[in-house]
């Protein structure tokens, strides 16, 4: 299987399966001299641990991550960084009905066609399983942008969103929703259960903002930042679409509407510019112009789609082509967008790292 590896200059590599021994990554192109312990990656897995309440799927893991190189005396030495996190709560034989019939919006066929057989359990490489080591590699990212802050929240699940005016940044971390409006995660508590219990599940929109990114960092053609947090959203399990600033919505704006006025700044001594950074009175663009950053927040909204496996009984095929009919056992998300969410803002975070490595080899 080719395409393991995501990035330029900051560039990590997945692998293992759902059900293996382990999993993890290699982070290749981490400036050298950063402190870097377990210490400060496992807090990121831990959001991102299953099992923490009812909402998620019960699979018990402690998700402990280990260095097993590029790190000395507590700091980077610029060589690949290997991260392990070790399975321990598999339950292979829940899959065992469905080694031979796919699952409908789960990967089993396409993977099946194309490689002419496939992991069944837990989906293999195509599992959610994977996005543990993307978290891991995006904690190393977060020591490369220390100036940037990235806050992930769930903006709706299952078409209830929140109220913009409600938003209150010290919620997300007191529910189990990352979920900046109490009333609304009060709401979807209800929806979830009653999905989880009914054996359904539910879609969400995550949406990720990072601050403190300067202006530059992108290229105007095949390196533009807008394209490559989509191309690192679009990799998540399960998420069908990425906007950037308002995203769909703009189409439906006017030219006036959707222009980022603005006015300037104030005034300094430089031998580039005569003016420091101007002031943005919108910011429909989610903070990127050109493929450029412009110096706003990076906004970018994220669509997860309900989980594929499932209680509800839905016709399929087995791989012999006939018909039959499924019902998935095992322990599930019943809305996989909520343990997204730290996965969102961990690819934000390797995106914007390894932008700014490319602005710095090119601009100095």
């Amino acid at each position: 299987m080719s395409w393991n590896s995501f990035g330029r200059v900051f560039r990590f590599t997945t692998w293992g399966e759902s059900h293996g021994p382990a999993l993890g990554a290699v982070v290749d192109g981490c400036p050298p001299g950063l402190v870097l312990a377990e210490s400060d990656i496992q807090p990121y897995l831990d959001a991102r641990r299953p099992g923490q309440s009812k909402f998620t799927t019960q699979r018990r893991e402690a998700d402990a991550v280990r260095i097993l190189s590029g790190v000395f005396e507590g700091r980077t030495t610029g060589t690949p960084i290997s991260l392990i996190v070790e399975n321990t709560d598999q339950r292979s034989k829940d899959y065992s009905e469905i080694a031979n019939t796919y699952r409908p919006g789960h990967a089993d066929y396409a993977y099946d066609a194309k490689y002419g057989f496939r992991d069944y359990r837990g989906g293999g490489r195509s599992s959610a399983r994977e996005t543990a080591a993307r978290v891991a590699a995006g904690a190393v990212a977060r020591l490369v942008i220390p100036d940037v802050s990235i806050r992930a929240y769930v903006a709706e699940i299952g078409g209830d969103a929140i109220d913009p005016a409600a938003f209150d940044a010290e919620e997300i971390a007191r529910n189990p929703f990352w979920c900046p409006d109490a009333a609304a995660a009060r709401r979807w508590g209800k929806r979830v259960d009653d999905a989880r219990k009914a054996g359904s599940s539910l879609g969400a929109v995550v949406e990720c903002v990072a601050t403190g990114v300067p202006a530059g960092w992108g290229a105007p053609v095949y390196a533009r930042l807008d394209a490559d947090l989509a191309s690192a959203m679009m990799g998540i399990n399960a998420v069908k679409g990425v906007e950037i600033g308002d995203g769909f919505g703009a189409a439906r704006l006017t030219g006036e509407q959707n222009a980022d006025a603005m006015r300037p700044g104030v005034i300094r001594d430089s031998p580039q510019f005569l003016w420091d950074s101007p002031q943005f009175l919108a910011n429909h663009a989610g903070g990127i112009a050109g493929g450029i950053s412009t110096g706003q927040p990076v906004v970018c909204r994220v669509a997860f789609k309900p989980t594929s496996s499932i209680l509800a009984p839905v016709e399929t095929i087995d791989r012999a082509g006939n018909a039959t009919e499924i019902r998935t056992r095992g322990r599930h998300d019943p809305c996989v967008g909520i343990r997204g969410t730290p996965v969102v803002a961990a690819m934000m975070a390797l995106v914007l790292a390894d932008h700014k490595l490319l602005h710095r080899a090119q601009c100095g």
